[in-house]
């Protein structure tokens, strides 16, 4: 069973492990005589190719937002059939005791995420004990891993976008009210609550990437690297900063491509203050809500809807 340690969530960038070793022999522990033709060795595995995972998220000793899900991809499709037991195979334990499921977006991506978010200060570990395990399709898992991860301070951003603020909080005080300007009514933000994925200082966007535009003589063409870029969906959603939207509030008309706006300060401040995991929830927009597998939008579904999606059910981890 390969895995890649490192775990990203490819994505637009703009608004809108080890290897399987051999089965070894074995010709006979004190004897030179060659078994029969006919005679079979016991397998020291099980028949079929591995099954490979790409990537469990958050990385081990990572420390994350408590909005943030567990999240599994396997290389190849796990069969229907298969899933539960993959699942039972894949145990959460918790520090403190949470409530929480398994769900499976597709059949390569299955998510954990607790009933309402994680307690701050509580440490958490996903052991994928899947060696001899079946993904229903001939592939086995050969070896187990574990991923420890901590829950650190609870950083929400909630962003009203008819009221073009953002308020942040820290463990359930007020911190700062920032101007913001979200999309327009072409191009309107997601709502809902969407997980930190990831930040960079500087992100390279561009509106063919997200299939705004490709032509440079169009009206919502632009290829720009902007600074201070906190990414909250795969389909190109970030908080950032922006040279075509420099003083954004309730006095500037201009709107995004979706994306939400601050000014060059408050970005440079936001994005000293967030960390993957961290709940963004925005409000206001005519948008529908991020599907739940755009990134870490795990809590855009309700907790029946989220067990649909589960082979097992619910859980306790503790």
């Amino acid at each position: 069973m390969a895995l890649v340690m490192t775990a990203v969530l490819a994505g637009a960038s703009a608004c809108g492990g080890g290897t399987t070793p051999k089965a070894s022999s074995d010709d006979g522990k004190g004897g030179s005589k060659k078994p029969a033709a006919s005679a079979k060795p016991s397998p020291t595995k099980p028949a079929g190719p591995p099954m490979l995972l790409e990537t469990i998220t958050p990385q081990t000793g990572a420390t994350v937002g408590v909005a943030m899900p567990i999240s599994v991809i396997f290389t190849n499709p796990v069969g229907q059939k298969a899933r539960a037991d993959v699942e039972k195979h894949m145990k959460v334990t918790s520090s403190q005791p949470m409530t929480g499921a398994w769900h499976w977006f597709g059949d390569r991506r299955a998510d954990w995420r607790p009933k309402s978010y994680w307690a701050t200060g509580t440490k958490v570990k996903i052991t994928a004990d899947l060696k001899g395990v079946s993904n229903g399709n001939g592939r086995y898992g050969t070896r187990s891993y574990v991923h420890d991860f901590t829950v650190g301070d609870d950083v929400r951003a909630d962003v009203s976008v008819t009221g073009h603020t953002m308020k942040v909080t820290k463990n359930g005080a007020p911190v700062k009210t920032l101007s913001i300007n979200a999309g327009s009514a072409e191009y309107p933000t997601w709502n809902g609550v969407m997980a930190v994925i990831d930040k960079q200082e500087k992100v390279h966007m561009t509106s063919c990437s997200v299939g705004i535009s490709c032509n440079k003589g169009d009206a919502n063409y632009y290829d720009l690297t902007l600074p201070w870029d906190v990414h909250l969906t795969q389909s190109g959603t970030y908080v950032h900063y922006s040279t075509g939207d420099p003083n954004p509030g309730s006095g500037s008309a201009r709107g995004s491509h979706g994306c939400v706006h601050l000014s060059m300060s408050d970005a440079k401040w936001f994005y000293g203050q967030v960390k993957q995991g961290d709940p963004v929830s925005v409000t206001g927009s005519p948008r529908a809500k991020a599907s739940a597998d755009n990134g870490y939008a795990s809590f855009n579904l309700s907790w029946d809807q989220w067990l649909a999606g589960s082979a097992s059910g619910e859980t306790t981890a503790g």
